[in-house]
């Protein structure tokens, strides 16, 4: 066992799946969507526990890393933007806080929409760093929670730069304790890698099931003439649009659709989903079209995840259990 991970607010296993490539082995998950459990124990073999309230932090085994990719609905530019406003989820982020002050470990990994940046004029997002923070980016404060003291590191990354054809930014903030070490560490996030994919390289053909009717393209899809929706095929050079968790509704503004099927135009398929979010072409989907593509909208951009872990790792001082061998393309479980 090379270091020990939580996986919150697990969804489908896109952190856990970056963890366990580079050496991680996941002590405790939880996620509260009966859909999303369905897919992880596919893939996992296990169920994640469910609502992180009513899970008592103490009951969590000892961890080295926490990761969490908190509720972003209440963050992001698309929503309301309730923030810690909203009566739920904008307030599950105190239940990290709490998992942080009772388990203490050497490090975190949260994650979350590039709209926390700016919500609130920057006041919600400066009050999760204060609240984490002994110092932020190298900078001390000059307070700090006394029961939550870590050097933390922000910064918001695009999926597009590290191996995936699609443009999806997000905030991630890294944690290192000061138990690990007083002085601010060495950590710096991964830069983005030379080699570009485009999603052309990705695009199945001859796909049946995923069309979007002859009237739905006229009424709606193209009733402008404004270049829009974004549409692909194999000779398409281009990194897609962000994959909401709602594009099964067929946003003409926000979709990206395939140049295929029986009428012309189609959804992404299964496996182009997998390839835009770094998931193995193996990963079982047991849930229904609808769900998958709210899942994959939720999840995380597993090659992302997987490069800040390493540097993160790394900075532990547990570079000799890291490994470049991981293949998005693999088969994770046979089917």
């Amino acid at each position: 066992m090379s270091f020990v991970f939580a996986d919150l607010f697990a969804g489908i296993g896109g952190f856990r799946l970056a963890l366990e490539s580079i050496g991680g082995e996941c002590a405790f998950s939880s996620e509260w969507d009966k859909y999303a459990q369905m897919t992880y124990k596919a893939n996992f073999g296990d169920i994640p526990y469910g609502d992180i309230t009513q899970i008592e932090p103490s009951a969590i085994p000892d961890i080295d890393i926490l990761t969490a990719g908190f509720p972003c609905q209440p963050f992001s530019s698309i929503g309301k933007r309730e923030g810690f406003e909203h009566p739920t989820q904008g307030t599950l982020f105190y239940d990290v806080v709490k998992i942080l002050k009772e388990k203490k470990p050497k490090a975190f990994i949260l994650e979350n929409v590039e709209g926390l940046v700016t919500h609130d004029s920057g006041k919600t997002l400066k009050i999760i760093l204060d609240t984490l923070s002994v110092s932020i980016n190298g900078q001390y404060l000059f307070f700090s929670q006394p029961d939550v003291r870590y050097h933390v590191f922000w910064n918001i990354l695009d999926a597009k730069d590290y191996g995936v054809p699609q443009v999806r930014k997000r905030i991630f903030i890294v944690g290192i304790s000061e138990d690990v070490s007083k002085d601010v560490p060495s950590f710096i996030f991964p830069s983005p890698i030379k080699q570009k994919e485009y999603i052309g390289s990705y695009v199945e053909e001859n796909i049946s099931g995923y069309s979007i009717s002859k009237h739905l393209q006229d009424s709606y899809l193209f009733k402008l003439d404004d270049g829009k929706p974004e549409l692909i095929d194999r000779n398409s050079k281009i990194q897609v649009k962000t994959l909401c968790s709602t594009y099964h509704k067929i946003q003409r503004l926000t979709g990206t659709f395939v140049k295929d099927g029986e009428t012309g135009i189609r959804l992404l398929s299964e496996n182009e989903c997998k390839s835009i979010m770094g998931y193995p072409l193996g990963f079982i989907i047991p849930v229904s079209r609808t769900q998958m593509y709210r899942q994959f909208g939720n999840s995380v951009a597993v090659t992302v995840v997987r490069q800040v872990a390493i540097n993160l790792v790394k900075c532990l001082g547990k570079n000799k259990v890291i490994s470049d061998n991981f293949n998005p393309r693999r088969r994770l479980i046979s089917a």
